[in-house]
């Protein structure tokens, strides 16, 4: 994976991004970043608009506001490409179809029946490699257990190499292990191929745990900033109440900002553009 290209998307900006469905405001003067390298998570109550503003991000819903796709250099940065990971697959798991036959219907213009190609099964073998799911290759699409079958979304996700890689509540019923494996591999890809990457939660722990930067959304953006500074927030205690996360201790309000992370209004210095600069000299 170290041949893969870095840092082509630096960040995307929002700046007061709205939605309004049916005479309701479901979105208001939404303003936050999602950079490189980063684990970007969006978490609210039910009806806080999180699936609204993914739906904004992908441009399936119009929407009041600018949203820009940035290089390093600040200038517009064409022909995003985003891979999305949805939180359930509705198929009929009886049908006869294997792993392999399910990515090569979504990646190949070529009817599965007819057989599959030398270069598509290549692709397939390859993408499964990554998320550490090549024993699957030939499993029935419906004996895959929850992980297993979240693993083989995430491969399709990444391909191709998606410049935005969106998590919608992936590992919603999944069991510990399957969690496990599913995230160390999004760790490992946020790390290798410096991808930017969005998560839709309501799992308060795992966002603790994996997420660079927390984005509470309640129609609009509420509190944001590292996930020690937004879970020791009024503001979160108010829209959640009080939570213990097991034997782990929150987090003080004045812990320092992790300085990639950027807090609208703030300075800040993006990964990637850091990586450019070091480039140049």
């Amino acid at each position: 994976m170290a041949g893969y290209r870095q840092c082509t998307l630096c960040r995307i900006d929002l700046k007061n991004v709205s939605v309004t469905r049916a005479g309701q405001e479901v979105l208001r003067d939404v303003n936050m970043h999602i950079h490189c390298g980063q684990l970007t998570a969006v978490i609210g109550q039910n009806g806080a608009g999180k699936t609204t503003l993914v739906r904004a991000l992908l441009g399936e819903i119009p929407y009041g506001g600018t949203i820009r796709h940035e290089d390093g250099h600040g200038h517009p940065f064409p022909r995003l490409r985003t891979g999305y990971v949805p939180q359930h697959l509705q198929f009929d798991k009886e049908m006869p179809v294997t792993v392999e036959d399910f990515m090569a219907a979504a990646l190949s213009r070529r009817p599965v029946w007819t057989g599959i190609g030398r270069k598509t099964r290549k692709t397939i073998e390859e993408a499964l490699s990554v998320v550490k799911g090549e024993d699957l290759l030939r499993t029935p699409l419906g004996r895959c257990s929850g992980g297993e079958l979240q693993r083989v979304l995430l491969a399709l996700a990444l391909t191709p190499n998606p410049d935005l890689l969106v998590l919608d509540e992936p590992v919603s019923g999944v069991d510990q292990n399957g969690l496990n494996l599913f995230l160390d591999t999004v760790m490992e890809l946020k790390h290798t191929r410096h991808m930017a990457i969005l998560l839709v939660s309501h799992d308060l722990n795992l966002v603790r745990d994996y997420a660079d930067h927390v984005v509470l959304l309640e129609k609009t953006v509420l509190r944001q900033g590292t996930p020690g500074l937004v879970f020791a927030s009024e503001v979160f205690r108010d829209v959640f109440g009080d939570m213990t996360f097991g034997d782990k201790k929150l987090l003080f309000e004045d812990e320092p900002l992790n300085k990639s992370v950027h807090v609208h209004g703030e300075s800040h210095a993006d990964p990637c553009c850091a990586q450019e600069e070091g480039e140049q000299a």
